[in-house]
């Protein structure tokens, strides 16, 4: 079986399954946040009853983190209920943006955008603050309300996304019924060169197989040139196995899988027992691909869809009006050390906004210093605006303060986020570039695409 067959085999209590075959497994997490919640906390009443328990109150991690800095009355609305919610139902894995755990939530504009405006166990970017909350382990089960959760499979989980209606199910009962996905496998051999990023990989995965090409199947990925990736870099890879239809993407199990769960569980007291899978040896794929990182160059994804790639250095002609880095998959604390690693010493020459994914990495950012000047300090010296409220922000639109949405038509966007598809950052007529957060960094100094290794001699 695959690491993705032999996760769900334990799960559902058989000692094989195979693509194709319809199972009821055993959740281990269901993580929701302030956009499908309420929706999935209204099933789950409707179905169960008013009064109803979750099935294992330890297991539900509710992450608001959508909508949150805005002055949309609604998108506050929905953190209240969630509060609500948390309280009657003794929830200990809550991440409130507040503190109060009585009070309402409520965004104050005349603070600006830019200033922290959370409590202390605001998590930020739910599939970014799994893992540093202690809730992504080895060889389990976690369903989310949000086609990103795959990004948890970097840590050798079957991790992906459902709807609301089944995680009111989940939520009453901790199973549900799926179908078995066939597995593609991408074997990873080489090490990338300098420049080039884990974003680069998957965007040439996209690319190669379209961005409905795997469509219901498990992407894993493994081989030798695994062990070169950080694990930032596989949640990159693992995040947007989505953005090819996916639905999960997995790695391997290895020391660097461990080292990094065994110190997140222990510092956040979760659960610390796991069992990682291992791929059995007549494993069988219903595609295989080798990726030789060697040879891989800066990519982008191109206006409107993930699998429109191109090579960076062949889009010297787009001129670019915005610049952006965040998110979950393009927001982490590695992403901005790129980033940073570019614009050093230089200027941005178009708006350029960036927007760490969670608390934790603000202070990573406010903290760590290169010289007299920290990163974010360099980053600010360099012209870009960073906000210390952690979010999704721009990354999915949300309403029209939303820090970094592109409100006018037209406008051309390289950002390190995860999906382009028209209207995703805002206006419907804007466009949007997906890169790495070194190519965002270069474009963002050019004000038009360009490679980043043009930039990378200091």
């Amino acid at each position: 079986m695959t690491l993705t067959e032999k996760i769900l085999a334990r799960a559902s209590g058989k000692a094989r399954v195979s693509a194709g075959e319809n199972i009821w497994v055993n959740a281990d997490v269901l993580m929701t946040h302030d956009v499908c919640g309420p929706g999935t906390i209204g099933v789950f009443k409707r179905e169960f009853g008013k009064n109803a328990k979750v099935w294992n109150r330890n297991s539900v991690v509710i992450i608001p983190d959508h909508y949150i800095f805005t002055e949309d009355s609604l998108s506050n609305r929905n953190v209240d209920i969630l509060r609500d919610f948390a309280r009657e139902q003794e929830l200990p894995y809550f991440y409130d943006v507040i503190d109060d755990p009585n009070g309402h939530w409520k965004f104050d504009a005349s603070k600006g955008l830019m200033k922290k405006q959370y409590g202390s166990n605001y998590a930020g970017v739910c599939h970014t603050a799994l893992p540093q909350k202690g809730h992504t382990r080895p060889g389990e089960i976690l369903f989310g309300t949000d086609s990103h959760t795959c990004m948890a499979g970097a840590f050798n989980q079957f991790a992906t996304g459902i709807g609301n209606t089944d995680a009111g199910f989940v939520m009453g009962t901790g199973k549900l019924l799926i179908k078995v996905p066939a597995t593609m496998r991408f074997r990873l051999e080489g090490k990338l060169q300098p420049g080039v990023m884990a974003k680069d990989i998957i965007l040439q995965v996209i690319g190669e197989i379209g961005f409905d090409g795997a469509t219901y199947r498990a992407m894993q990925f493994d081989g030798p040139g695994v062990a070169s990736l950080s694990i930032d870099d596989r949640m990159t890879i693992a995040n947007m196995a989505i953005e090819a239809g996916g639905k999960n993407g997995i790695f391997q199990f290895d020391a660097r899988t461990a080292e990094y769960v065994d110190a997140r569980v222990k510092k956040n007291g979760t659960k610390s027992t796991y069992e990682p899978v291992e791929p059995d040896a007549d494993q069988t794929f219903v595609y295989e691909t080798v990726i030789d990182l060697d040879k891989l160059e800066p990519t982008v994804a191109c206006h409107p869809d993930p699998g429109q790639r191109k090579k960076a250095k062949e889009l010297n002609h787009i001129r670019l009006d915005r610049a952006y880095i965040g998110s979950c998959t393009g927001g982490k604390t590695s992403d901005f050390v790129e980033f940073a690693q570019v614009l050093r010493g230089k200027r941005v020459t178009i708006d350029t906004f960036g927007v760490p994914a969670t608390p934790e990495i603000v202070h990573d950012l406010q903290t760590t210093r290169w010289g007299d000047r920290t990163i974010w300090q360099i980053l600010e010296d360099a012209g870009v605006r960073m906000t210390e409220n952690a979010g999704c922000s721009a990354c999915l639109g949300g309403p029209v303060d939303t820090f970094g949405r592109m409100n006018q038509a037209g406008l051309k966007c390289i950002s390190a986020t995860n999906r382009n598809f028209p209207g995703r950052m805002g206006h419907k007529e804007s466009q949007v570039f997906l890169a790495s957060p070194a190519t965002v960094a270069a474009s963002a100094i050019a004000g038009k695409i360009v490679d980043p290794r043009e930039y990378l001699s200091n």
